[in-house]
């Protein structure tokens, strides 16, 4: 079934990792997609996707400047419109909070809370003036639900997303917009040797991979998600099925985190 057939979807950061399967979920259902992300050359994601039949845009993106997320979303237009926005680009460091640095703690909360914003300020913008209703997905983090160890500003930046998205709710509801959050919990991604590396290293002598593996078993269903485990949360956050669905946060993790 492809539920988005002709509908259009922006991803930030949608050229890797839980943003390209987010884009795959979406193109298999039929809808074209406009992907910003930080990197100059997007070919592999453009590769990934070219089987689907779908229209696909990619363009360089720093979401934390608001003329090149305006360029992002006139990418849209194309095909007419933006119907749903996924806010997806993040960062994350690791750091003692005695060798944090400032500069650490601006990029975090830059590009994982004030990118999600300017996102959706164009999104509802773009919708509001189309007078047509709209889906807005945000990327937050299980450290959005249980701030970690060496990561404070990481987990500031995640807070910030719910807020931000249950008050973006409240305000575009009447108008037929939802905005939801997400929080993935432990992902194969392209983040997973970084973080297995720099928590191991501050946590203890864990060897490659060690650290990864001994929170994998904390886990209830004994598996790391796989960036198709949040791409079907988010394609039925974007559809009708859950147009009755705004202001809330929800956890793909396996049952890491049960609140």
């Amino acid at each position: 079934m492809r539920r988005f057939e002709g509908e259009c979807v922006v991803i930030s950061g949608g050229n890797k990792g839980i943003g390209l399967a987010i884009a795959e979920r979406f193109a298999a259902e039929g809808a074209n997609l406009v992907i910003g992300a930080i990197e100059e050359d997007q070919s592999a994601a453009r590769a990934a996707l070219a089987g689907y039949g779908v229209g696909v845009v990619t363009r360089r993106c720093d979401v934390t400047r608001p003329a090149e997320v305006r360029a992002l979303f006139d990418e849209a237009e194309a095909f007419g419109g933006v119907d749903v926005a996924v806010q997806n680009a993040g960062v994350i460091t690791i750091a003692r909070v005695e060798d944090l640095t400032e500069a650490e703690w601006d990029l975090n909360l830059a590009v994982n809370t004030k990118g999600v914003f300017l996102c959706c300020q164009e999104a509802i913008g773009r919708m509001r003036a189309r007078g047509k209703a709209g889906r807005l997905i945000n990327t937050a983090s299980g450290q959005a639900r249980d701030g970690f160890i060496y990561t404070p500003h990481y987990a500031a930046s995640k807070f910030g997303v719910v807020g931000l998205t249950q008050s973006l709710a409240k305000e575009v509801a009447v108008e037929g917009i939802t905005v939801n959050a997400i929080c993935p919990g432990i992902i194969h991604t392209d983040m997973w040797d970084y973080n297995d590396r720099e928590w191991g290293r501050l946590m203890g002598d864990y060897a490659p991979g060690g650290l990864m593996a001994e929170w994998v078993a904390g886990i209830p269903m004994k598996r790391a998600g796989q960036g198709s485990d949040v791409a079907a949360l988010v394609a039925f956050l974007a559809s009708r099925d859950a147009s009755y669905i705004t202001g809330q946060t929800i956890n793909v993790d396996g049952g890491l985190i049960m609140s």
